[in-house]
């Protein structure tokens, strides 16, 4: 390797670690005050970057909440994905996945508990945009749901709405010490196979 390559590769590496650090302090920040709240020198700032800088990885502060929605879902998506394969039982997957689910946002990473933010005053490009995303994870529970075994009366999409509302909600209350994470999801996979009986 030349010396020239070493350096660029260098280089490189240290741009994507700058980029991932902006990701990092973007997510925490859109959680703790909101999108709206946060600008782009606030974003800078957190992350120790001159804010000019920013611009060398992201055009807009769009393209950021655009980018970390998206690693939020992978984190998400991946977590699911694990947990679920090689489980034959369709109660159970979906047991599992839920479990994955809150796991993954209450396991201290600010990205995948994006996806359960109020995005309703959002510029409607944007919305859509994030929207998108978080469509193509909720994909992962609606095909999960398809293969339970449930009588044709029921609305299958319903069902998912319910499911991934009540999980995702628990953000705004859930504090440590009572039930954990999993725990919390395996009760709502429970309440829907069993009732309340």
């Amino acid at each position: 390797m030349t010396e020239n390559t070493r350096v660029r590769e260098e280089g490189l590496h240290r741009s994507d670690n700058r980029r991932q650090e902006l990701m990092a302090a973007a997510a925490h920040l859109f959680n703790q005050r909101g999108y709206d709240a946060t600008s782009m020198r606030d974003i800078a700032r957190e992350a120790g970057m001159l804010a000019g800088s920013m611009y060398y990885h992201f055009s807009s502060k769009e393209d950021l909440i655009v980018a970390t929605y998206e690693e939020g879902k992978r984190l998400i998506s991946t977590a699911v994905l694990e947990a679920t394969d090689g489980v034959e039982d369709p109660w159970e997957r979906l047991t599992q996945a839920a479990i994955a689910h809150m796991n993954t946002l209450f396991g201290g990473n600010n990205f995948s508990i994006l996806l359960c933010a109020d995005i309703s005053r959002t510029a409607p490009t944007l919305r859509s945009r994030l929207i998108e995303i978080r469509d193509s994870y909720d994909k992962l529970f609606m095909d999960l749901i398809e293969d339970l075994p449930l009588p044709d009366n029921i609305d299958k999409g319903l069902l998912r709405l319910s499911l991934l509302g009540s999980l995702n909600w628990s953000t705004s209350w859930y504090r440590p010490g009572g039930q954990t994470p999993a725990q919390i999801g395996a009760f709502f996979v429970r309440v829907m196979r069993d009732g309340l009986a």
